[in-house]
C-alpha cells in the first residue's frame, strides 16, 4: 500500500444556529481563530525569521524510532533538515543551542486522516431547489471526488496551532463534505501559504458512509448503491478514453467528466480510498464495497474494531485507528436515555436496571480504550486518526489505552514509524535520523509520562517554543463551599466576556444557572459536581434544533475560581470568576 501511495504524487454546517447561539452568549467568541490545546501554550503562532536556520539541541535523550534510543545526544538542524544526530557532533558557530538539556528528542507525530487545515464552511442562508430529489447536482448530492485539498486550505486555521501543540508535525488532511468529499494531501503543519504546506496532493480518494440530507443518496444503502454505479462508471468511461487514445478516427469522442475521471487512480490501483469507517456495522459495509469492487482501501477512523481483527489479519488492509474515546464519566451518553426508562413508559429504572446499564457502559468504555490493545496482540500494525478528536484530549487517551494494554513502543510506532509507512513518507519522516525532514518533538519528560509537557516542535526545521503553563490540581480531600454568586470573565484570543454564575445547594445536591448581559434568560446548569476543590459543570446552548454541550471545570480556592470551558470542536477557553460577598459579610 506504502508503493501505492509513493506513486501517486456542497455541505452545510448542522451547527449554524448554536455557534450563533454560543456567539450571543459569550460575544467575543464569534471568531474562534487561535487557540492552544496544550498545557503549554506556544510563544507564537508564526515562528519569528530567526538569524540562523541552524539549531542544537545538546545533552538530549534522542528516540530515534520505537525501541531505539540515545542517550547523552546532540540533534543538530540545518536548513529544515535533520543534519546529525549522536554523540561528539561537532556544532556550528552559526547554530542556535537551545535549552533542551535532558529533554526527550522524538520524530514529529503524523495524523492519518484529519479535517486539520480545512475550516468548516459557511452555510448558505438559501439551500437551493432541487427539481428532482432522486437525481440532484452532483454537488448537492456530496459527491466531489475531484475536489482537491489545496484549494480549501487555509494556513489560518485554528487547528493547525492546536494540533501541532499536541505534537504533529505532518497530517493526511482531507476536504469536509458528506459521501465523496474530495481528494486527501499530505501537509505539514506549517507554512504561510497552501504551496508552503502542502507536501504531497492526491493522496487519496476520501470517502464516507454520509448521504446527502432530502436528497439521494440519502441513506447508507443509497450511498453503497452510488459507490457501486460511479465506480462501473469510471471504469467504463476509462476504457472508452482508451479506446479514442488509441483510434480517434470511427470512436466517438468521450465526454469529459471530472467526477469519473478522479475515479481512475482508484481503478488503476494507484491511489487508495481513504473509507472513514467508525462502527464495526460501517466497517463490515466498507470491506463488503471493496471486495466486491476490488479498489485498494485503507480504512480510517476506526473505533469499534475490535471484533474486526480476525478479518484485517492477513488482509493488507491499512488501519488507522481513532484517537477519539469516550470519557469516564457515569452520565448519560447519547442514545441511552430511553435505556433509562423501565419496562413501562415513564417508569424510574429499578437499582438492578441501572446497574445494568451502568456495567453496559463501563464495558463499552473498556472495549473503545482497549480497542488499541486487541490490534497489537491480534498482530496488526496500525496509525493513528485524530478526526473529530480534540487536540488537547490525545495524549490523555493515548495515557488510556497504555493503561489498557497498549505498549508504548507500539504506541509511539502507531504516532510515528507506521503511519510514515503507510502513506509513503518513511524516506523523509517518522524517524530521528540525518537526511530526514526535520520534524520533531521535544519534551521535558518522557512523552507518556503525565508530567511530560512539549517544550519545542520543529516543522520543517520551524521552531515552535511551548511555554509550561502550571494547571492547579484538585484536592480531593479539601472541604469548599461551592455556593454562591459568581462574576466570572472567559477569555479568548479575541477579547474577554464577562457573565454570573450562581451555584446553590450543598455538595451532592448542587444546581445553579449561568448567564451574561447578552442572554434575555439564565440557562440550567447541569452535572453540578464538586470533588474536593475542583468544581466541574455542564450547559448546553441550543439554536435551530441543535444543541452544543459546553463544559466548566476548575478548581476552588477561597472565594477564587480558575479553570477552563471547553466548547465542543470550536476550543477552550481560560475562565476566572470571583464570588461576590454575601449581604451579612
Amino acid at each position: 500500500m506504502n508503493e501505492i501511495l509513493k506513486t501517486t504524487t456542497f455541505m452545510t454546517h448542522p451547527f449554524k444556529h448554536v455557534l450563533l447561539a454560543f456567539t450571543v452568549f459569550c460575544c467575543c467568541l464569534c471568531s474562534l481563530s487561535t487557540l492552544h490545546a496544550q498545557r503549554g501554550r506556544p510563544s507564537s503562532q508564526t515562528p519569528l525569521k530567526p538569524v540562523s536556520k541552524t539549531y542544537a539541541l545538546t545533552n538530549v535523550t534522542v528516540v530515534q524510532a520505537p525501541g531505539k534510543v540515545i542517550t547523552g545526544a546532540t540533534v543538530l538542524i540545518k536548513d529544515g533538515l535533520i543534519a546529525a544526530v549522536g554523540t561528539g557532533i561537532d556544532i556550528p558557530g552559526e547554530a542556535i543551542r537551545l535549552p533542551a538539556d535532558s529533554m526527550y528528542v522524538y520524530a514529529g507525530f503524523i495524523d492519518g486522516l484529519s479535517h486539520t487545515g480545512v475550516p468548516r464552511p459557511k452555510e448558505e442562508e438559501e439551500r437551493p431547489r432541487v427539481e428532482d430529489p432522486g437525481n440532484p447536482p452532483n454537488e448537492l448530492a456530496g459527491i466531489q471526488p475531484e475536489r482537491k485539498l489545496f484549494d480549501l486550505l487555509d494556513p489560518q486555521d485554528k487547528a493547525i496551532a492546536d494540533m501541532r501543540a499536541a505534537g504533529f508535525t505532518a497530517a493526511h488532511a482531507v476536504p469536509r463534505g458528506r459521501m465523496l468529499p474530495g481528494q486527501g494531501a499530505i501537509i505539514l503543519l506549517s507554512g504561510e501559504s497552501p504551496e508552503e504546506m502542502v507536501l504531497r496532493e492526491g493522496t487519496s480518494l476520501f470517502s464516507q458512509l454520509e448521504g446527502a440530507r432530502g436528497l439521494y443518496p440519502t441513506t447508507v444503502i443509497g450511498v453503497m448503491a452510488k459507490w457501486r454505479q460511479l465506480y462501473r462508471q469510471a471504469k467504463l468511461a476509462q476504457k472508452h478514453e482508451r479506446a479514442f487514445a488509441a483510434q480517434p478516427t470511427g470512436t466517438k469522442r468521450p465526454v469529459q467528466d471530472p467526477v469519473l475521471q478522479a475515479f481512475y487512480p482508484v481503478i488503476n490501483q494507484q491511489m487508495p480510498v481513504f473509507f472513514r469507517a467508525e462502527n464495526l456495522l460501517d466497517a463490515h459495509r466498507v470491506l463488503t464495497l471493496q471486495n466486491d469492487l476490488g479498489f485498494p482501501l485503507v480504512i480510517a477512523g476506526l473505533k469499534q474494531g475490535w471484533d474486526l481483527t480476525d478479518k484485517l489479519k492477513g488482509s493488507n488492509i491499512p488501519v488507522f485507528l481513532s484517537l477519539d474515546l469516550p470519557d469516564n464519566k457515569d452520565k448519560d451518553q447519547k442514545g441511552e436515555k430511553a435505556d433509562e426508562k423501565g419496562p413501562a413508559r415513564g417508569e424510574k429504572p429499578t437499582d438492578a436496571e441501572m446497574k445494568a446499564l451502568k456495567e453496559r457502559r463501563m464495558k463499552a468504555y473498556h472495549q473503545y480504550h482497549s480497542q488499541a490493545a486487541a490490534f497489537e496482540k491480534a498482530g496488526i500494525d496500525f496509525g493513528f486518526a485524530t478526526y473529530n478528536a480534540k487536540a488537547k484530549d490525545l495524549r490523555t487517551n493515548l495515557r488510556s489505552m497504555i493503561e489498557h494494554g497498549l505498549s508504548e513502543e507500539v504506541a509511539l510506532a502507531a504516532l510515528t514509524t507506521r503511519p510514515a509507512h503507510m502513506l509513503g513518507l518513511s524516506a523523509v519522516m517518522g524517524t530521528v535520523e540525518p537526511g530526514k525532514m526535520a520534524n520533531l518533538v521535544v519534551t521535558d519528560n518522557p512523552y507518556f509520562a503525565e508530567e511530560a509537557n512539549i517544550r519545542f516542535v520543529f516543522v520543517d526545521g520551524n521552531k515552535y517554543e511551548f511555554e509550561v503553563k502550571k494547571k492547579k490540581k484538585g484536592d480531593p480531600s479539601a472541604q469548599v463551599n461551592a455556593a454562591g454568586k459568581w462574576s466570572y470573565v472567559t477569555q479568548t484570543p479575541q477579547g474577554s466576556s464577562e457573565g454570573t454564575i450562581v451555584i446553590e445547594g450543598e455538595p451532592g445536591n448542587l444546581s445553579g444557572t449561568i448567564t451574561n448581559s447578552m442572554m434575555e434568560e439564565a440557562r440550567q446548569l447541569d452535572e453540578v459536581e464538586l470533588e474536593g476543590n475542583e468544581l466541574r459543570f455542564t450547559f448546553s446552548v441550543d439554536g435551530g434544533g441543535q444543541t452544543m454541550l459546553i463544559e466548566v471545570s476548575g478548581i476552588i480556592e477561597g472565594d477564587t475560581f480558575e479553570g477552563t470551558m471547553s466548547v465542543g470542536d470550536f476550543g477552550t477557553f481560560e475562565l476566572t470568576a470571583e464570588r461576590s460577598p454575601t449581604p451579612n459579610e
